[in-house]
């Protein structure tokens, strides 16, 4: 919400420039994002009167004119606005004035006319962002040599508030007001408006067939508008210094009453109505040309306001562009209405809009202005384009209207809230500042909540009111008083503080990626997922919930990429969703990603880009931390989104606990990544799975070693060689390692060399050659009879 200080000041005016009542209304909770001067600076601007204009006599394009700026002398000057006339007020800088951006005017010759003074445009007194090629046009009634900057009070702030979407009923000049009265105990004095009384007998017939989502709509005709006046300039002045731009007078006062009161209006041009004015939900294949030029087809769960022919517009969201108003229109219908908040909300994003009406709608608007507002906006209507104002013609359901609400406050909870006793007194007096009524009671008050506070429906609504009236800033900081037992410190257990520590000392960074995703990239990723679809996104490419970490570690992958960061190192901990609502399953995990080249950038470093086996190395460390790596298992596998040669599930106990490999080229070429990526995905109640460490006596006896090379297939998992190992070394072996793998020269081609090196060791004596060689037997004899392994000469 943007408004000008100047207006607000004209309904209630604390004793406070601008920056304190900024700050005072942040310490409110309505916090302030900007303050911006209305106009740059500018010095030496008077308000004069064009006498007489005469074509220049060396160039068709300037003109010669003789001004009255209020100093008993006609001044002249040379102009090149097109649109400059006899008998026009207009801001004229004379000689010596400074201009924004330090620019002085002085006497000059234009092709060889002397010129003294400048007619000036809104742009040249920084009034408007966007060059004018035309001088500013004054009122009539503009008085000849005021200084230019005072008249039209210049020196204003807009002042731009972040609102909560809870605080609806701020998003007016009248609810600021109201704020801003209550905390500095003033009144708030805004236009008298009072009712238009009918000057014809004509109606158009309004037909409400869904009162539980439209409980009031007010229409009314008005005829014989000029659409062709000119809006005032302190109108357009208003709405500039509050973020909206000058359209039409008819358009404009709409958003000038939106903007002072907080109820969206829209007119209709009378002569492209039928029928009646009916608000329904939209019917399967209607579609509706919108005012932006948009066609949209409209879901069968859209309210519109239609007419006997079709959809006019989206209810509360926006018109239509062949009911808007033209230049053509005489005679316009304007409406003024109710839209439940729940009718309205999402509504304008599923289509890909967002609206000054939705945004009000969506948040609560309260239901007894509706009438205000459009005799407000009658009123002006009449006094800027002309017309005459027909009777009013009313729908409403009581029924389907929001509905009184007490809330009760107790004293002793809203004192144990606090942390301070507030005397009854200050409570009963901000409560009813802030319009509500009370009752009392013996325990405490019976509130009544106003229609325009949608967010007051229960107890601690009503403890927040009186906090923040009262000033956060003056309760009292108190830390809570509180027994705490120290929590079971389970050490079988990894914490995934402790996972992460791993990651980053290992060179990771941690993202942290939306929960919900593009469906497209997901559809890339895991063609067969099953995940939530959302109703209400806050983008169409994140409207569903992720299956996998996978997606999200993409599309950061991808955002470093396009900003040339050819080697990321990524890891993400959080939930995946899993099934459809009903049987939704959300599952902890632990993911990461590789891309580009195994080391840093450096004189001494490798260029070789990082593989499988790096990230199956990082993904071991974080096993090792549990202490129990032999229940891992990693068995080849295909997965969507893995390369068909270099993917494997992660088992743990035997159970699948996740996915490693490279990225799918397939997938790659749909997504246009130009680099490699390697990416895993595990649970992360696997990964913080252990057992507690246990300490074992250190043998006084030596080791022994036999190293062993295998001939195998070149497809025989190495894992399987290890568990044949480990099942026929006995109980002294202590440990297994793999030190070789070769293929090539002097290999059988299809076949691979496995080497590896083999200890064992006794806790109490020394073994012998002969209890070694027959377990060397027995692993040899084991391995070629189940795996075809043979030992290498």
């Amino acid at each position: 919400m943007k408004f000008s200080e100047q207006w607000l000041r004209e309904w209630v005016s604390p004793q406070q420039d601008v920056q304190g009542l900024a700050d005072q209304i942040t310490m409110a909770g309505l916090e302030v994002d900007a303050i911006e001067p209305v106009a740059a600076v500018f010095e030496g601007v008077v308000v004069a009167e064009v006498v007489s204009k005469a074509p220049h006599p060396d160039a068709d394009k300037l003109a010669v004119c003789q001004v009255d700026d209020g100093s008993g002398e006609r001044t002249q000057v040379v102009c090149g606005a097109p649109n400059v006339a006899v008998g026009q007020k207009v801001p004229f800088a004379r000689v010596g004035a400074v201009l924004p951006g330090d620019f002085k005017i002085r006497k000059a010759k234009l092709r060889g006319v002397e010129s003294r003074g400048m007619i000036c445009s809104a742009s040249e007194l920084g009034m408007a962002e966007e060059t004018s090629s035309g001088i500013l046009e004054l009122p009539l009634e503009a008085p000849v040599g005021e200084a230019f900057r005072v008249w039209m009070g210049l020196d204003d702030h807009s002042v731009e508030v972040d609102l909560t979407p809870n605080r609806g009923d701020c998003l007016s000049i009248k609810g600021l007001a109201r704020e801003v009265g209550v905390l500095n105990r003033l009144p708030v004095e805004g236009p008298a408006i009072a009712a238009v009384a009918p000057s014809h007998d004509e109606r158009f017939a309004v037909r409400v067939e869904d009162p539980e989502r439209c409980p009031r709509y007010i229409g009314r005709l008005i005829k014989g508008v000029d659409v062709a006046v000119a809006t005032p300039l302190w109108m357009v002045e208003r709405l500039r210094r509050s973020g909206v731009r000058s359209i039409d007078p008819v358009v404009d006062i709409t958003n000038y009453v939106m903007l002072e009161l907080g109820q969206p209006l829209h007119a209709f041009d009378r002569a492209n109505l039928h029928g009646a004015v009916i608000v329904r939900l939209a019917r399967e294949g209607e579609q509706l040309v919108l005012l932006d030029g948009q066609t949209v087809a409209l879901r069968d769960d859209t309210l519109v306001i239609a007419d006997e022919r079709g959809p006019l517009a989206i209810a509360g969201v926006m018109g239509g562009e062949n009911s808007g108003v033209s230049a053509a229109t005489r005679d316009i219908f304007l409406e003024s209405a109710f839209f439940t908040p729940l009718a309205v909300a999402g509504q304008a994003r599923t289509y890909g809009l967002h609206t000054d009406a939705s945004h009000r709608f969506e948040r609560g608007v309260d239901p007894q202005l509706t009438r205000e507002a459009v005799e407000r906006a009658t009123r002006l209507l009449i006094d800027i384009t002309g017309g005459e104002a027909g009777p009013l013609e009313e729908s409403r359901s009581d029924d389907h209207l929001p509905g009184e609400r007490e809330v009760r406050l107790r004293s002793a909870r809203l004192e144990q809230a606090l942390g301070k006793a507030l005397p009854a007194e200050e409570i009963g007096e901000i409560l009813e500042r802030l319009g509500l009524g009370i009752t009392l009671r013996d325990d405490g008050w019976q509130v009544k909540v106003p229609s325009w506070r949608f967010d007051l429906t229960i107890e601690e609504d009503l403890i927040e009111e009186v906090a923040r009236i009262h000033g956060y800033n003056r309760l009292p900081v108190r830390r809570p008083a509180a027994r705490l037992a120290l929590r079971a410190d389970h050490e079988a257990r990894v914490p995934l503080g402790r996972l992460r520590r791993q990651m980053v000392a290992r060179g990771y960074q941690e993202a942290v990626t939306y929960s919900f995703v593009a469906p497209e990239l997901q559809a890339a990723l895991l063609p067969d997922a099953v995940s939530p679809h959302l109703a209400n996104p806050i983008s169409s490419d994140l409207s569903v919930m992720r299956a996998s970490l996978f997606p999200g570690l993409v599309r950061a992958l991808e955002h470093n990429l396009n900003r040339q960061q050819s080697r990321v190192r990524l890891f993400e901990a959080g939930l995946v969703f899993r099934g459809e609502l009903d049987d939704l399953q959300q599952v902890p995990m632990l993911g990461a990603l590789v891309c580009g080249p195994r080391e840093p950038e450096g004189w001494a470093g490798s260029r070789e880009a990082v593989d499988f086996f790096d990230l199956k190395g990082d993904l071991e460390s974080l096993i090792g931390l549990g202490g129990e790596p032999e229940a891992w298992r990693f068995e080849p596998a295909p997965h969507s989104a893995l390369h068909p040669g270099q993917s494997a599930r992660i088992l743990h106990r035997g159970e699948p606990v996740g996915w490693i490999g490279a990225l799918h080229p397939g997938v790659r070429a749909t997504l246009g990544l130009r680099a490699d990526a390697l990416l895993f995905e595990v649970r992360q109640d696997a990964l913080t799975h252990g057992r507690i460490a246990a300490f074992t006596p250190l043998s006084r006896y030596p080791e022994v070693r036999r190293d062993l090379a295998f001939l195998v297939e070149a497809s025989l998992p190495v894992q399987a060689l290890l568990d044949t190992i480990r099942g026929q070394a006995g109980e002294w072996l202590t440990e297994s390692r793999l030190f070789d793998v070769y293929q090539g020269k002097g290999v059988p081609e299809g076949c691979k060399s496995v080497a590896l090196g083999l200890t064992w060791q006794h806790p109490s004596r020394t073994l012998n050659d002969e209890e070694i060689n027959q377990l060397v037997d027995a692993i040899v004899d084991e391995s070629r009879q189940h795996l075809g392994a043979e030992l290498r000469g």
